[in-house]
């Protein structure tokens, strides 16, 4: 079945009736509630919400980084209780481009290899892993720092190489958690210019999780949640 986005496009990710439960018994805390949400292709949506709301939870099912413990996500039609193990991660691999607040960047490896990490696990040639990797460090105005070591950049420049490392495999959906939590106000607006940028001249679909109002009303639409359950969705006009 063809499901569409909230915008009336093709659903690049689907969650449908999700819900996450951890522990057992008298333990159990549900982070989630039977939540329903659609993200169309080529549009940015916004996952607002209070530390502990469960925004990251949401991120983490639709990003087939966890899975639910009851409704379904699916990716491009797709359900992702049908796919084996390693559909999954090839999903997670050449699908999704993922931007962290905290980096995850190796500090003692150079730029040019945290940048390629993504091709290496994907297979790919070294020669080819040096093309890709140096038009994605020349695209976002790190070639010349290609040879230095990850822990001698500041933050902006550190974040500039994780999305660079996002993009590198040419992923079609980026998801990126507080992206501008660690930067100062104008370091951050640099940051949110160049995935909204990217958004806009590569057709991506962005999913950001955010505590910030002003990086939320730069998306085409937003959900907010409270308890696990959505409180209120926008649409851009």
């Amino acid at each position: 079945m063809r499901t569409t986005g909230s915008t009336g496009g093709p659903a690049a990710l689907r969650a449908a009736g999700v819900m996450r439960t951890y522990g057992k018994g008298g333990a159990a805390f549900t982070a989630l509630h039977g939540v329903d949400v659609e993200v169309a292709q080529g549009r940015s949506l916004a996952i607002v919400g209070r530390s502990g709301s469960g925004k990251s939870t949401l991120m983490h099912l639709l990003a087939l980084l966890d899975r639910p413990t009851a409704g379904d996500v699916e990716v491009s039609g797709r359900s992702a209780s049908s796919l084996r193990a390693d559909e999954l991660d090839l999903i997670r691999n050449r699908t999704f481009g993922f931007v962290f607040q905290q980096f995850f960047l190796t500090a003692g490896q150079t730029v040019q290899e945290n940048v390629s990490l993504p091709l290496v696990i994907a297979g790919v040639p070294p020669k080819e892993r040096r093309e890709r990797t140096t038009a994605v460090l020349e695209e976002l105005g790190l070639a010349d720092k290609a040879g230095n070591r990850a822990n001698e950049l500041s933050g902006g420049q550190k974040q500039r190489v994780v999305i660079a490392r996002a993009l590198v495999n040419e992923p079609s959906v980026i998801f990126a958690d507080e992206p501008t939590g660690n930067l100062d106000t104008a370091t951050g607006a640099q940051v949110e210019d160049i995935l909204f940028g990217l958004q806009r001249d590569r057709g991506l679909t962005l999913v950001v999780v955010t505590h910030d109002p002003d990086l939320a009303a730069r998306c085409d639409g937003s959900i907010t949640i409270a308890d696990g359950r959505i409180v209120e969705r926008v649409e851009a006009a």
